[in-house]
This record gives C-alpha cells, sequence and structure tokens, in this order.
C-alpha cells in the first residue's frame, strides 16, 4: 500500500493560504472599488469609490475568516 501524504506534513497547504489571503483581499478591493468607481462616474457623486474599497475589504476579511480561521 502506498503512503498517503498528511496536510500537515506538506508545505503546499501553507503556500497556498499564503498566496490565497492576500490575493482575496486585492480582488475584494479591485472588485468592489471598481464597482464603485463606476457608480461615481454613472452618478456624479464621489462617495462610492472610497465605499466600495471599505466593503471590497471587509467582504474578502470575511471569505478569509471563514475560509481559514475556523
Amino acid at each position: 500500500m502506498s503512503e498517503q501524504r498528511k496536510p500537515e506534513e506538506d508545505g503546499r497547504d501553507f503556500a497556498n493560504a499564503a498566496w490565497s489571503i492576500p490575493s482575496t483581499l486585492l480582488a475584494g478591493m479591485l472588485v468592489w472599488g471598481g464597482i464603485g468607481w463606476l457608480l461615481d462616474r454613472w452618478l456624479g457623486v464621489g462617495a462610492f469609490f472610497p465605499i466600495g474599497i471599505i466593503l471590497g475589504v471587509v467582504l474578502a476579511v470575511y471569505l478569509v475568516y471563514v475560509k481559514y480561521g475556523r
């Protein structure tokens, strides 16, 4: 019988998390900030871009917590 690798002994799990967490945070800021920027351009208001950035960070932190924090 072949030996199975245990996730605790495999360094790839840590490397995957190390790339996944900042990527999720950056993607949240870019997507929601982009939506806020588009709303700013469309409606002519200057408040949606920072709100989108903050909302993106909050949602991304929540996703990271759900995936890795439990």
